[in-house]
């Protein structure tokens, strides 16, 4: 087995860099115990409610949390289909918070904006869902309607966008409101932010310095949830945005669209991934879950049909199979797909062969958390707070399951020998014990 060595110093967005998930060389334990402390560098409360994920730069740990001013937020976790909106509507806080990474020492909480949300949010959302992302001398932070904030390192503002209301929910009830969560990217000097609402749709790019926009492409879509990537590994980058009428390529510099690809599901959530060669982008809602394994360097329309089953573009694709929240995760020669309700599949990247299917015994809450990876080791977190281990390869071998004890929604981050974990109150740091 052929494992890319991915040597990661800093997690500075959604997934790290590139979105891989990937951080190689880290020597992160494969098992832990909360109540003996062994492997656990640290645990810290965390107050509010989010599933932003924590993003690491040098020695400070960023999060991004919802305060609610009527006190513990409610949340339903767990595998069932219900639309509810959570009732709370209160004066909310909306923070930034850095923790240091060797002890978990607080270093800074900063309020970076206040008032009552101009949206509800899903029972089993937060009013914080999206990660931030920083380049080691701003912090973005998109916390949906209330607006794109820009700080530094310190957590000062230096400016703010707003973006106007993203009214988000089912394609199919428009009524609904379950609140936002794309991820704001930073790309050379520009933070993309991808905005598809019940109304205006549209992929923007501002100055990370002065927040100026820079572009606006308009977008004519349904509803989604995905991050934006930038596809680099070739001479014409490619920023791709996943959606549910197209997925679409952009060149990041302009908005300009470089090609479109229809036949995706209702409801988008995963990031698009790839490596050097292949773009992966997958959705989960029925019937459609598609996979689509795309080369790089596309133009015009994709979309296959009936008369034009394949094409130089469409490396390959499955339907039925794809992730409904969590992200792919491409690691080495392999593709890993996580559904929610916990069954894991393994893909040789290239060809598109499925070389395993199984399903995690998880205690029924399932899985949002997209995996992670680390020196041949997948980590895989449910929502129910076990973190599931598993070996890398085209066979399935289950190392190991760890509890934390309570619910975790954000996906995890790897830096500096430590999987940082969010839960729902707490930061956990996982270390191997000297």
């Amino acid at each position: 087995m052929v494992i890319w060595l991915i040597l990661i110093a800093n997690w500075p967005c959604f997934r790290g860099p590139e979105a891989s998930g990937v951080a190689d060389g880290e020597k992160l334990p494969t098992s832990w115990d909360l109540e003996s402390g062994s492997n656990i560098a640290w645990k810290m409360p965390i107050e509010g409610l989010a599933h932003a994920s924590p993003i690491v730069w040098g020695e400070q740990i960023i999060v991004a949390t919802a305060v609610s001013s009527q006190g513990r937020a409610y949340l339903k976790h767990g595998l069932y289909g219900s639309g509810d909106a959570d009732s709370d509507r209160s004066k909310h806080q909306w923070l930034l918070l850095s923790f240091n990474l060797q002890n978990g020492e607080p270093l800074w909480r900063r309020v970076i904006t206040e008032g009552e949300p101009i949206d509800k949010r899903h029972i089993k959302a937060t009013y914080a869902n999206s990660t931030p992302a920083t380049d080691g001398l701003h912090v973005v932070v998109l916390f949906g309607s209330q607006g794109l904030f820009c700080t530094d390192m310190q957590g000062t503002l230096i400016w703010k966008k707003d973006l106007g209301r993203m009214d988000m929910g089912a394609y199919d009830a428009p009524t609904y409101e379950w609140g936002p969560a794309s991820s704001p990217i930073i790309f050379k000097d520009m933070v993309i932010v991808q905005c598809d609402t019940q109304a205006e749709d549209f992929i923007a790019a501002f100055d990370v310095n002065t927040g100026r926009e820079l572009w606006r492409t308009a977008r004519d879509e349904l509803p989604s949830w995905g991050t934006p990537n930038v596809f680099s590994h070739a001479n014409q980058p490619e920023l791709v945005a996943n959606g549910s009428n197209f997925i679409m390529g952009y060149d990041p510099t302009t908005g300009k669209e470089l090609w479109r690809l229809g036949g995706s599901s209702q409801i988008t959530a995963p990031t698009p991934v790839f490596n050097k060669s292949l773009i992966i982008v997958t959705s989960g809602r029925r019937p459609e879950k598609p996979i689509f394994a795309l080369r790089p360097g596309a133009r015009g329309d994709l979309t296959l049909t009936e008369t034009r089953p394949t094409n130089d573009y469409v490396a390959w694709h499955e339907q039925g199979s794809g992730p409904y929240m969590p992200t792919p995760l491409i690691y080495g020669e392999y593709l890993y797909c996580l559904q929610n309700q916990g069954i894991l599949d393994c893909y040789a990247i290239e060809t598109g062969e499925r070389l395993y299917r199984t399903r995690l015994q998880h205690g029924g809450g399932g899985f949002s958390a997209s995996p992670v990876a680390s020196d041949n080791h997948l980590y895989l977190s449910g929502e129910d707070g076990d973190v599931f281990v598993v070996k890398a390869g085209a066979e399935y071998e289950w190392l190991s399951v760890q509890s934390l004890g309570e619910v975790i929604m954000a996906t995890p981050a790897i830096a500096k020998n430590t999987l940082i974990i969010r839960g729902r109150d707490h930061l956990f740091a996982i270390r191997a014990s000297e």
